[in-house]
């Protein structure tokens, strides 16, 4: 892990608190159904974390054990939460995106709540059952170089929506993708696969 590059716009500029829906045939497997919480966004780049894609077998005590980060309690909460997938960017690389209620010197707030933290600290605080009332962890990022996303946006490969701790947070990862368009109002049986603009 390490320190997240706090030089972007703040929130609210651009995307950055708002999710990315992947459109039918986006034709790249590693987006294929993808929702993606927009953590930064502006001019020069865009970054954010897929929010449906558990990897398989992998949980956040299994990460923690990994390592060397003991838990105080084998019931703390979270311990059972599955890791996420991300982005295809830095693998290795963790990431935690979490409600506001727990902030470090180096927590990036990403809206008014919710903040990604990207430290050894968050993942003791986690293991100690005293971290942010409700997280995620996730391993990689999705990242954007300057007006990509925004291309990708206007070539309908991306729909966007209001984020909502059941999107960010729950555990239904299979639905997600259909949920997301819900709250569009979109049907995702009526959508094409051909992307294109009108």
């Amino acid at each position: 892990m390490g320190a997240i590059d706090q030089t972007s716009e703040p929130a609210g500029t651009y995307l950055s608190g708002k999710l990315l829906i992947a459109m039918p045939g986006i034709g790249d497997p590693r987006f294929e159904r993808a929702v993606i919480f927009v953590c930064a966004h502006d001019e020069e780049h865009a970054m954010g974390l897929t929010v449906n894609r558990p990897v398989e077998g992998l949980m956040l005590a299994d990460l923690l054990d990994r390592l060397d980060i003991p838990t105080v309690m084998d019931s703390a909460p979270g311990l059972d939460d599955p890791i996420l997938i991300g982005g295809p960017v830095e693998r290795e690389r963790g990431f935690v995106l979490h409600t506001a209620d727990y902030r470090s010197e180096h927590s990036l707030p990403v809206g008014e709540d919710i903040a990604l933290t990207a430290t050894r600290e968050v993942l003791e605080t986690l293991a100690h059952g005293a971290g942010p009332r409700r997280s995620v962890m996730a391993l990689g990022y999705a990242g954007w170089g300057a007006g990509q996303l925004e291309r990708e946006i206007r070539d309908n490969v991306w729909l966007t929506c209001a984020a909502d701790e059941a999107l960010l947070f729950g555990d239904d990862h299979d639905h997600k993708w259909s949920q997301a368009l819900a709250k569009l109002g979109v049907d995702p049986g009526l959508l094409s696969a051909t992307a294109g603009q009108a």
